[in-house]
């Protein structure tokens, strides 16, 4: 049917102002305008509201139908009431169109039909051909479409802008500040090449979808009322996850390490992880769980690792890392172990590992320690080559809706921050998930990157399997209840398209659950083995865990004549090398201390330490807010020269052939930073790790990594990790914020030998500490109290001898050589010591004893 467009003021069918009131009014009430316009603009696509305010909306769908314009016949005048103006030409109609290729590479994602429910979202106005200048009667011209590569009329291009990005897909990357990666993701995706799954592609993906489904489905069957934090409603992270390894493996990834929550997580070690389907039975048969398990953990908080071989014969070797309920706090943790990885094996270039992060929509929204690991993703000292985000869409929180959790149209916008391009996908269309793979792998290997994918879904049953979500939210579950699962939706599809019959997709699924019948079978009819597992594999073979006292008498000493030697090294800079002169002085002194002529210094015990170990071969990696500098000015690991600005670092240059010493100023962050520390321990048992805090008290901005992870990991998990925490301690008349490490909370939480807590009174009692911490096979989390005034202190200073020999002293007995008799003994730690000293000279009261 022909609709004449209806006339506007003065006959100007582009005044914006017209055309924008008319729109508001319709999308209020579409009794509100003119019947000519209401046909003309219900012809365009627009929808009315229903008289009380309503907006604009247009019905998601897998693809949008191609747009319907009007067109005008033989005899029309191309506009109401008059004839276009001569300087309406080609020029001017290609301008227009190319702002409207514009306006859908910014907005297309709001119109894209992401919800699998289907339901409506509005339809933004900066994508009506009427509001970018064009009129009805041009829409059958002849333009170049969008990257100037064909030319097409006028409505093919907006019925292709119509199919790229108000699909199924819907991409946000015009924010990117980087031209060469906005033009790439553009012409990816407005491209004439087929990333389309093939059909062996497509089978693939519905067996993995059968996987996912069947899965969730036998767990709730066989295991009534038992929690697991079901995937259904978003089983396309399996196939998802599938073709993401597959195409990793592809790109020269030889480790992925995955970190996410609890929601799906049972289904991803099941069918990603190939975790046997009986030892997850048997987590939910054992009724002693602390006899398997450390301290009992819930099957859905454990980890698992595996070697994947993909079907081009590459191979990837996959871990997930264990878990607890904070959701998001793994993020940092599986960052910082792919880095640790990548530079085990001297991957520079960060091409070899992978982290994989899956988050929930409300989580990522909600939790600061995304914004904080995002933070670190461009910065050298914790740079991995982008990582891959996915966001399970469950489009709720437990009980709160999108609207009531976050203040930002999507979850992902916290993207935004580092540049990072955000494929949004409709979990319903596997073929659209696998395109979205493809894309987002692509630009991360190109780019190295960040990169993310929000997976739509839903989620089928409550929070866990005992939550009734009807309660809160009754109309969004009668729509869950009457909706077909993605995998009947898939099937169906490949059924239409003539890839399988529909027998064929019923034995497939009915082969799933018999394979499962066959694993709960095995579970029941063999019990778990007796007894624990012994001893530790991989890169931690050979370090031992729980309590081992004979550990504590390893020897930490160092020969006298190379310690003055690595001190006359450290006191030199390169050639041409301007030091800033207040720092010369400093050089001096170690100079003089290399010769004996000067006691050692805290900040000279610290750099021997780092400098004995590095030429040993033992990798030290030191990060934290000013640490290059040190809060106190009294390290200056990182020279700055004072004419050019180039920058030395005297750790990296005392000996050909040496291990890296990497010493970084961190941004300010506690709970990411160290959250990336403690996942570098995991994978690097060799090296000393250690996270310092500007001041003690900061590290209360860490304490889930510290309570979840540090305190608790071996227990749990039996995960071991020799990380070091630096806390300078010490009432110096700072305020309380600045004075105290929380020392009793360490206290608090030290239980069954699970964490090291020292404060050194001396820097021969730092050095061996420090030394001592990877010399023996012991692993365990060091928390080291470290001073503030003691480091310039007059008396809190060593002899070479004391670094030459001996060991870390847990007690150091009193050193007045006579032996009066005693009254009082006086145990005490850290600056008090030597005000109590002091204090005794003071009063010559020799019958104490301070120990």
């Amino acid at each position: 049917m022909r609709v004449k467009p209806p006339p506007g003021p003065e006959d100007n069918l582009l005044s914006a102002a017209f055309l924008e009131g008319m729109l508001a009014r319709f999308a209020s009430d579409p009794n509100a305008v003119p019947p000519d316009w209401r046909e003309y603009l219900s012809s365009n696509g627009h929808r009315g509201g229903d008289g009380a305010g309503g907006e604009v909306r247009l019905a998601p769908r897998f693809a949008p139908p191609a747009i319907e314009l009007p067109r005008l016949g033989e005899g029309d005048d191309g506009a109401p009431g008059a004839s276009l103006r001569a300087d309406e030409t080609a020029a001017v109609l290609q301008h227009r169109v190319d702002r409207l290729v514009w306006q859908h590479r910014v907005h297309g994602h709001r119109a894209a039909a992401l919800d699998p429910l289907g339901r409506e979202r509005p339809f933004p106005a900066e994508l009506d051909p009427l509001l970018n200048g064009i009129a009805p009667a041009e829409l059958d011209a002849t333009v170049v479409g969008a990257r100037g590569r064909h030319r097409r009329t006028v409505r093919e291009v907006i019925e292709r802008l119509r199919r790229i990005y108000c699909g199924p897909i819907g991409v946000e990357f015009m924010h990117i500040s980087d031209a060469a990666a906005r033009d790439w993701v553009a012409a990816e995706m407005e491209g004439d090449h087929d990333r389309s799954p093939d059909p062996s592609s497509r089978m693939r993906m519905l067996r993995r979808l059968t996987d996912a489904e069947a899965f969730e489905t036998f767990l709730r069957r066989k295991y009534l009322g038992a929690t697991s934090f079901s995937l259904e409603g978003s089983e396309s992270l399996v196939a998802l996850l599938d073709r993401s390894v597959e195409k990793a493996g592809g790109q020269g990834t030889a480790e992925i390490v995955i970190g996410m929550a609890h929601r799906g997580r049972l289904n991803v070690l099941a069918n990603i992880l190939g975790k046997p389907p009986c030892e997850i039975f048997r987590e939910f048969e054992d009724r002693e769980p602390r006899r398997y398990r450390g301290s009992g953990d819930v099957s859905y908080h454990l980890g698992h690792s595996t070697d994947w071989v993909t079907a081009a014969g590459e191979r990837v070797h996959l871990s997930l890392c264990f878990n607890p309920s904070h959701l998001e706090f793994i993020d940092p943790v599986a960052v910082g172990r792919v880095r640790a990885k990548q530079d085990r094996v001297g991957d520079l270039g960060r091409v070899r590992g992978l982290a994989l992060l899956i988050h929930g929509d409300a989580s990522l929204a909600g939790e600061g320690v995304v914004q904080e690991t995002l933070v670190l993703s461009e910065l050298p000292a914790f740079r991995i080559g982008g990582a891959l985000h996915v966001v399970v869409n469950n489009q709720i929180g437990f009980t709160t809706s999108p609207e009531e959790s976050r203040s930002s149209e999507y979850t992902t916008n916290v993207a935004k921050m580092i540049d990072s391009p955000i494929f949004h996908v409709n979990g319903d269309d596997p073929d659209a998930v696998y395109r979205v793979v493809e894309l987002a792998m692509d630009f991360r290997r190109r780019f190295a990157r960040d990169v993310f994918i929000d997976l739509y879904g839903y989620r089928r049953l409550g929070h866990n399997e005992a939550d009734e979500p009807s309660f809160t939210q009754p109309l969004l579950y009668r729509a869950i209840r009457e909706h077909e699962t993605v995998r009947a939706i898939y099937a169906r599809r490949l059924i239409e398209q003539g890839l399988l019959t529909e027998s064929e997709a019923k034995a497939l699924y009915d082969e799933t659950v018999a394979r499962l019948e066959a694993a709960l079978s095995e579970t029941r009819e063999r019990p778990r083995p007796s007894g624990e597992p012994h001893g530790f594999l991989g890169v931690w073979a050979g370090y031992l865990g729980g309590r081992d006292d004979a550990a504590d008498d390893v020897s930490t000493a160092v020969d006298r004549t190379r310690l003055a030697e690595l001190l006359q090294t450290l006191a030199r800079v390169r050639d041409g090398f301007h030091v800033h002169p207040k720092l010369e002085r400093g050089f001096t002194e170690r100079r003089a201390m290399a010769a004996g002529e000067r006691p050692v210094d805290w900040a000279a015990a610290e750099a021997l330490a780092f400098a004995s170990l590095a030429v040993k071969g033992t990798p030290v990696r030191l990060t934290g807010q000013d640490t290059e500098r040190g809060t106190f000015g009294q390290r200056h690991a990182v020279l700055h020269d004072v004419e050019t600005g180039e920058t030395w670092r005297p750790l990296q240059h005392v000996a050909v052939g040496q291990a890296p010493v990497e010493i970084w100023n961190s941004p300010l962050s506690e709970m990411g930073v160290l959250g990336f520390e403690y996942g570098y321990s995991l994978d690097r048992p060799e090296a000393l790790v250690l996270w310092e805090a500007q001041y003690g008290d900061f590290v209360n901005a860490a304490q889930v990594v510290i309570d979840q992870f540090l305190a608790g990991a071996e227990d749990k998990w039996r995960r071991l990790s020799g990380l070091g925490l630096l806390l300078p301690h010490g009432y110096e008349g700072r305020g309380p914020e600045h004075s105290s490490a929380r020392l009793e909370r360490f206290l608090q939480l030290a239980a069954e030998d699970n964490i090291q807590i020292v404060q050194p009174t001396t820097p021969a009692q730092y050095f061996h500490v420090l030394r001592r911490q990877v010399v023996r096979p012991l692993r365990k989390p060091l928390i080291v109290l470290t001073p503030k005034s003691l480091l310039r202190h007059k008396l809190s200073v060593s002899s070479l001898d004391e670094l030459a020999s001996g060991r870390f002293q847990r007690v150091i007995p009193d050193g007045w050589q006579e032996t009066p008799p005693v009254a009082r003994v006086l145990l005490c730690s850290g600056k008090i010591y030597f005000e109590l000293l002091e204090r005794r000279d003071a009063l010559k009261r020799y019958d104490v004893a301070i120990v």
